[in-house]
């Protein structure tokens, strides 16, 4: 599967992670949640400007897909001022895991 396919479906995914866990009592109010968050909005942006070419050609179902991660991203209130939860000492996750970061790290993988 194509590298361009790929990142297409790990924004899917992502949209789905960041929804989800606005909802989350700690990740939803979290720093890292925020800066994620700003980050693949910022990557969505950058993607479509790199493929503004291939994007009307590609099927129907991959340029909704990327229009729903899109949108779903857009649509997240974030909080101005959250505070990083682990440094807070609210999150007991294992040092080094957070599941808003690790679901991030997917996009090195994807390319």
């Amino acid at each position: 599967m194509s590298l361009f396919v790929n990142r297409i479906r790990f924004f899917s995914y992502i949209a789905g992670v960041l929804h989800t866990q606005q909802f989350e009592p700690l990740c939803g109010n979290c720093r890292a949640f925020v800066n994620t968050t700003l980050k693949m909005r910022e990557e969505i942006d950058l993607f479509e400007a790199e493929h503004s070419g291939e994007l009307p050609s590609c099927p129907a179902a991959l340029r909704d897909m990327l229009d729903n991660a899109r949108n779903s991203i857009a649509a997240i209130t974030l909080q101005a001022d959250a505070p990083g939860q682990k440094k807070a000492g609210n999150c007991l996750m294992p040092e080094g895991i957070c599941f808003v970061k690790y679901s991030k790290k997917l996009l090195d993988s994807v390319g």
